[in-house]
């Protein structure tokens, strides 16, 4: 899965809720759906995710990396930061 799939432009959200099955990460009760939010202006609302679990917006990078074991090289994920920033 690809953030487009729920992030797609001009708006960066497809405005449905998903399930990301995140839980297991965290505390390993179900949270089911998600709105997606979108990521215009996304540098401006820190802490990031649904719940507040990630701070930054490397650690969210790192967060979908890890789950969604995309392999992100370094500069890959410095790009995506990089762009978030720019929305």
């Amino acid at each position: 899965m690809s953030c487009s799939q729920c992030h797609p432009a001009p708006y960066y959200t497809d405005n449905l809720a998903h399930d990301l099955q995140v839980e297991r990460f965290y505390d390993g009760r179900a949270e089911g759906l998600i709105k997606t939010f979108t990521l215009r202006w996304i540098k401006d609302f820190p802490p990031y995710m649904h719940d507040g679990r990630c701070l930054t917006l490397e650690d969210t990078v790192e967060f979908f990396n890890l789950i969604q074991g995309l392999k992100l090289t370094a500069q890959q994920k410095k790009d995506l930061v990089a762009f978030m920033r720019a929305l």
